[in-house]
């Protein structure tokens, strides 16, 4: 089982306490790796109108694009409680826009709980440019 660094916990515990979840009481903090090696982080920020509201993992994902990047080599995620959330299935796919199939994903959880799983197990027939592409 790969050991996340402090540094990572770190910033994803500072994160945390940024998380915008005053509906769902549900905080999310997610910091992505770039292929220069660079940390982007996110959390969620929730809206009233909740189709509104983005997910960490978008969050992050932005951070990295509006920094010049493209691309995702390792994601950590972390909620609060028991279990370690995984990221939804629009997370998934925006994420395997920057990402490859075996781009590691760690989640985490407060309690200490961890899932490590990749990006292609997470969603294995993702929908990509190829279908795109003339």
């Amino acid at each position: 089982m790969p050991k996340t660094p402090k540094r990572i916990l770190s910033k994803l515990e500072q994160l945390l306490t940024r998380s915008y979840s005053p509906y769902s009481g549900f905080a999310v903090a997610a910091v992505i790796k770039s292929r220069s090696g660079r940390l982007y982080g996110g959390v969620n920020v929730e809206n009233a109108a909740y189709p509104l509201s983005r997910c960490a993992e978008q969050s992050a994902t932005l951070q990295m694009i509006s920094a010049g990047e493209r691309e995702v080599v390792e994601v950590w995620i972390m909620s609060r409680g028991e279990q370690p959330a995984t990221p939804c299935g629009g997370c998934r796919q925006v994420l395997s826009e920057f990402a490859q199939p075996d781009t590691p994903v760690h989640c985490l959880s407060t309690d200490g709980a961890e899932l490590h799983t990749t990006l292609g197990e997470l969603l294995p027939h993702a929908f990509s440019r190829q279908y795109l592409e003339k």
